[in-house]
């Protein structure tokens, strides 16, 4: 089994002198990689599996050095910058911030760090320079994919001039092209659609508080669209609170056993557009493992594939495949 080691910004200097000095066999003799999982929701879990799992079955089967940044810029660059001194063959992240995020990625990239992007990464003309690979799913047909569902769901009920609101993690690049995904999917199904609120929810809690705001200043909201898990899940338990269930439908994206579970119940949640964290994390180590080899990708983007949960009965197969509920 591999070595990963999962550290904490106190535990930087330490890890720099042991992988630096090593005892018996040499620490990473098969190479060094380090690892940045974004914040602790189940994708990131995901992410890890697949990536463990892929380079577990590798030839070459590097060491991996890990940490979780809870969404915090500054522990991020703490970490890339330990990373990028002890040389590490490869970084592989989803950056906290498209702008804040450079200085780090800029570091790693002029330490001859090789750098792969997933989920999120930093601003096109950087990445262009100092990312050697970003593994996305297209985050406009992701949102295209709500929007869909979204206006499907309209046009079976016979609602030709709903409101929308969206709860959002505009924080991220990557969530603003979902939302203008889902917007213009949304209205070329249902033109009378009108986005009555589009606030910020980052964190599960936060993102419950703002749904209850909206559903307070826009009582006749028709649906929300949550642009990832928190933000979903979020709106569903704000409207679950209010009992407006069968009056205020959500749509989303990231599946996870809750999302799967309210999915099934189908009383609110109807619909879910996810990216595997596994597969994605699978993609992740095999472009490390090319640049291990010595062979940089050709492309900059590495597509993931996008999947589709419309249906209650999708929600319950979705639990019966993923048991642990990692996705």
């Amino acid at each position: 089994m591999r070595e990963t080691i999962k550290i904490s910004a106190a535990g930087l200097l330490v890890l720099a002198m042991a992988v630096l000095a090593g005892c018996g066999q040499q620490v990473g003799a098969n190479g060094r990689v380090g690892v940045v999982y974004l914040n602790a929701e189940g994708y990131y879990a995901g992410v890890q599996r697949g990536l463990e799992a892929t380079f577990d079955a590798a030839d070459r089967d590097p060491q991996l050095i890990a940490t979780n940044i809870q969404s915090d810029a500054s522990r991020e660059s703490t970490f890339v910058d330990t990373i990028s001194s002890v040389q590490a063959d490869a970084l592989i992240l989803s950056p906290a911030s498209a702008t804040a995020s450079i200085p780090a990625i800029r570091l790693a990239h002029d330490n001859d760090v090789p750098v792969i992007c997933y989920n999120t990464c930093i601003e096109d003309e950087a990445a262009e320079k100092y990312v050697s690979g970003y593994i996305l799913g297209d985050p406009t047909e992701f949102g295209a994919a709500s929007g869909r569902q979204m206006g499907d769901y309209f046009i079976e009920q016979g609602i030709d001039d709903p409101q929308v609101a969206v709860v959002n993690c505009e924080q991220f690049e990557v969530c603003i092209q979902r939302r203008e995904g889902f917007e213009a999917a949304l209205l070329e199904r249902v033109p009378g659609a009108q986005i009555v609120a589009n606030q910020e929810g980052l964190t599960l809690d936060a993102a419950v508080e703002r749904a209850e705001q909206i559903l307070t200043a826009h009582p006749d909201v028709d649906a929300f669209y949550g642009e990832a898990g928190s933000q979903m899940i979020g709106a569903v338990r704000a409207i679950g609170a209010r009992g407006l269930e069968g009056e205020v439908v959500v749509f989303g994206g990231d599946m996870s056993t809750q999302a799967a579970q309210m999915l099934h119940d189908n009383s609110i949640l109807k619909g879910v557009t996810d990216i595997s964290g596994i597969k994605v994390g699978e993609l992740a180590a095999e472009t490390a493992l090319q640049i291990l080899a010595g062979d940089e990708p050709d492309e900059l983007v590495i597509p993931a594939p996008i999947d589709e949960y419309a249906t209650a009965d999708s929600g319950a197969d979705w639990i019966d495949t993923h048991p642990d509920g990692i996705p």
